[in-house]
């Protein structure tokens, strides 16, 4: 299947990390931690960041870089690595380093863990149930403005796989394209004449729509709010000429059904637009 990196832990780019690090912290210090400011200069301080739930860790490397921004001698040990699964109570790690640099960077560092680990965690939920299934979770561009290769970083971490990054990377012909285009082969074949290098994907509403599609040439069908038994009969038609991907109305009690029904892939948007933060904490050494 063209187009979609599998689930890697790759990282997204150091100079994207440190860019999404460094606008962090500008937002939140301003011009000045004035808080911080009540600690002695020099003082150094030992801290533990624990997680109080059980989770798959995500966000390690923006952690790292929110320390590392303020204090570049700060020292931090990793008790667990992205994508590991992490039982409630457990210490993450350990950060030594400048008292001010611990206290004006422990937000910035929890709110990134707290929500990539938040999204591996729902993508490994995901992942689990369609286990022993022919099915791949990918996730969608329904993410957080600004933090789109993190938050597909940590759906890899879950155990999922990528969809297009955005608009550049993959065609995705949609209904209002294929009314523009006056039907779905004339969408496709202006499409694939544009960009014939291009993973070029359609979303069909039918069973008609999807003979089109497979017969004008799409690389990976999208079957929109289709019902169980209209699956079954997607995927039996198709009879493996072209991946099959699901979306819409999809949920955990629904998912392993829809896995069953034999299609390559579902899409799930609530991976990176429901996110529920995990519970963290970050506590200096005598607290």
């Amino acid at each position: 299947m063209r187009g979609g990196a599998g689930p890697q832990k790759v990282m997204p780019p150091a100079a994207t990390i440190r860019a999404d690090v460094a606008r962090a912290l500008a937002e939140d210090i301003g011009s000045g931690d004035v808080t911080a400011a009540l600690i002695n200069a020099t003082a150094r301080a030992r801290a533990r960041i624990v997680c109080r739930e059980a989770a798959v860790l995500a966000g390690t490397p923006w952690a790292n870089e929110c320390f590392r921004q303020l204090d570049p001698a700060v020292q931090i040990h990793w008790h667990y690595a992205d994508g590991d699964a992490v039982p409630a109570a457990a210490v993450l790690c350990e950060v030594e380093g400048n008292a001010r640099a611990l206290v004006a960077g422990e937000r910035n560092a929890l709110n990134f863990l707290q929500t990539l680990s938040g999204t591996a965690t729902t993508t490994r939920h995901y992942v689990d149930a369609v286990a022993g299934t022919r099915s791949k979770i990918l996730d969608t561009r329904k993410t957080l403005p600004g933090l789109r290769a993190a938050q597909k970083y940590a759906v890899r971490c879950g155990g999922g796989h990528n969809h297009r990054m955005g608009l550049f990377d993959a065609i995705l012909i949609k209904e209002n394209h294929v009314a523009a285009a006056g039907g779905i082969a004339n969408a496709i074949h202006a499409a694939r004449s544009a960009h014939p290098e291009v993973l070029l994907v359609c979303e069909v509403e039918s069973l008609a729509e999807l003979r089109a599609a497979i017969d004008a040439g799409a690389d990976r069908v999208l079957l929109d709010e289709f019902s169980d038994a209209m699956l079954r009969d997607a995927v039996t038609l198709a009879a493996g000429r072209v991946p099959l991907e699901v979306s819409g109305s999809v949920n955990l009690e629904r998912i392993r059904a829809i896995a069953a029904t034999g299609v390559d892939c579902i899409s799930i948007g609530a991976l990176t637009k429901h996110v529920r933060a995990i519970d963290l904490s970050m506590r200096f050494e005598g607290n």
